[in-house]
């Protein structure tokens, strides 16, 4: 049991996390241009928010980027972790582990900074049009966003239970129906798990992106940032909470949705102990 202490630290925790993200929802209704003066109650900013068509615009380049760099780095991710759980020992498993883990702790400077190297090498290499932009930014998301992916994959891959494998395979299943039939429906959820959280890594990327930006292709991070230095616009505060919005109702609802699997689960998993103790007792 938690006692009133407990109790205490707990809410205080929950404060700090929490009324930062409470007063900036609050102060997104302030009908004044000055963050710290309140001047009433009034939707101006989303009304502003509607007309500026730079923040759409980056709005949906960075939805578009991080929807293709999470989708790509779940499929990439899925390949390393299945090949680092299942396979053991293979020519240059060091080197490909080392690969994996650098963007996790390679500072993201160091990781755009190489990133823009790499392109302009390519570019003098190539010659052409200037390979940056939103293709040079969906490159280098995936690459940050594959290494957090294949850890999520790698930890639910190795509580798969290796004996059902073999015996699909001894049933005459061939590699990759034991892959579709099997492995995949059993990580599913961390699929899920790493798409939601490399989603959210691409799209709160800075770093790397202004390294890796062109005009035309600034995310909407990067803006509010440009912006920040020029003083804070109240606008901020609306697109912030339309975000916290949309993110605590899919929080909530993917929340539902594993309740509910789980006691789905838990109840044929229930019928199943009554069913064999059922047989049992006719035998």
């Amino acid at each position: 049991m938690i006692g009133r202490v407990g109790k205490a630290w707990l809410w205080a925790g929950y404060a700090f996390l929490y009324i930062p993200i409470l007063t900036l929802i609050v102060y997104s209704f302030n009908d004044s241009n000055l963050l710290s003066v309140w001047g009433g109650v009034s939707l101006r900013w989303y009304y502003a928010l509607v007309a500026d068509e730079q923040i759409q615009s980056a709005v949906w380049t960075s939805l578009k980027i991080a929807f293709f760099a999470a989708s790509t780095a779940i499929i990439l991710g899925t390949l390393a972790a299945f090949a680092i759980s299942r396979y053991k020992r293979f020519a240059g498993r060091t080197t490909f582990l080392a690969h994996i883990n650098a963007p996790l702790v390679v500072p993201e400077v160091i990781t755009g900074l190489s990133l823009l190297l790499f392109f302009v090498f390519c570019e003098n290499i190539f010659g052409g049009a200037s390979l940056r932009g939103m293709l040079a930014i969906w490159i280098g998301h995936t690459s940050i966003c594959t290494a957090y992916a294949t850890v999520v994959i790698q930890a639910r891959l190795s509580e798969v239970d290796r004996s059902v494998e073999e015996a699909a395979m001894d049933l005459g299943c061939r590699p990759f129906q034991v892959f579709y039939l099997i492995i995949l429906p059993s990580i599913v959820q961390s699929l899920a798990s790493a798409w939601l959280l490399t989603f959210t890594i691409s799209l709160d990327d800075v770093v790397s992106t202004q390294f890796l930006m062109m005009p035309g292709t600034t995310t909407l991070p990067v803006l509010i940032f440009a912006r920040a230095r020029l003083g804070l616009d109240p606008m901020i505060n609306a697109v912030a909470t339309i975000t916290v919005i949309l993110v605590g109702t899919g929080v909530a609802i993917a929340s539902l949705l594993l309740v509910r699997q789980e006691r789905l689960r838990a109840e044929a998993q229930a019928a199943a102990y009554r069913e064999g103790v059922l047989a049992a007792q006719a035998g």
